[in-house]
């Protein structure tokens, strides 16, 4: 199996005539995508839309520069939770999202990945989360969580909060309400990392509401109970919940290359780090 070390002595030679290394396939992100392990279970859970979502993946890394600062295999482990919900990386649709914190990577979901997932459980009539506009709140009482607005009655641009609604199949409801206030108090008690919330506070926010809203009072599926456990775990995925260490994740620095020839030993060294997070 291969370890830090002896991959990092194996780079730290290429320069003395060492014809095993070089900018080897394994030691980039577009080359730990492109490797056979990798690939092999992103085709293992979608099939034949592996190749269009690592290539996303790999969009995605080099376009945000500080998701480049974490560690590649986090970034990819991350990736894997979104394609087991089969929900697309991409950072303008919003459905999840791979933020670095504490030079790793970590999967997120977004508020409508939430409501997509819900959606597919079959046993959702209705479900949306909003925002609340200055003047609209007529009345929220707390206990009943009964909400009254008037969309007419708007003010002006400034959100006060945000309120979430779902109703099953049934026939049960069920509609909550945050204020900004509330939202700013639970993202200073939970979130360990403000990159999501200074890239889009307002899908943020909305995240926060129907995620908690779904989590006490809705149904949940396997992939929504997984999700849930899994939103905001660095670096994590379903291979995590097998028992790997941080020690099988390679501690390098990584960049980008052209170059995409690898020795067998650097792609035996590749996949089996994979593996082990398999």
């Amino acid at each position: 199996m291969a370890t830090n070390s002896t991959l990092k002595n194996q780079i730290s030679n290429k320069n003395q005539g060492n014809n095993q290394v070089g900018q080897a396939q394994g030691t980039t992100m577009k080359g730990l995508l492109a490797s056979p392990a990798v690939m092999k279970r992103f085709e293992e859970v979608l099939g034949n839309r592996a190749n269009q979502f690592t290539a996303s993946i790999l969009g995605l890394y080099n376009s945000e520069k500080m998701l480049q600062k974490a560690e590649p295999m986090s970034v990819i482990s991350s990736a894997m939770i979104a394609a087991t919900l089969d929900l697309p990386v991409d950072k303008n649709l919003g459905y999840a999202w791979i933020v670095p914190y504490g030079g790793k990577a970590q999967f997120q979901m977004g508020y409508k990945g939430y409501i997509q997932l819900a959606l597919r459980t079959g046993q959702y009539r209705n479900i949306n989360v909003i925002e609340i506009y200055e003047g609209e709140l007529i009345k929220w009482d707390r206990l009943t969580e009964e909400i009254d607005l008037d969309f007419d009655a708007r003010q002006s641009d400034k959100v006060i909060g945000y309120t979430g609604y779902f109703e099953l199949i049934n026939g049960f409801r069920k509609t909550v309400y945050w204020s900004k206030e509330d939202i700013e108090k639970h993202k200073k008690r939970f979130s360990k990392s403000d990159f999501g919330w200074k890239k889009d506070w307002d899908a943020m926010a909305k995240k926060t509401v129907i995620r908690n809203l779904l989590n006490k009072w809705g149904i949940l599926s396997i992939d929504m109970q997984k999700s849930v456990v899994s939103d905001n775990k660095v670096g994590s995925s379903d291979m995590d919940h097998l028992g790997e260490t941080d020690d099988n994740i390679i501690d390098l620095e990584y960049t980008e290359s052209n170059d995409s020839e690898t020795t067998d030993k650097d792609a035996e060294q590749t996949e089996a780090n994979f593996d082990v997070n398999a």
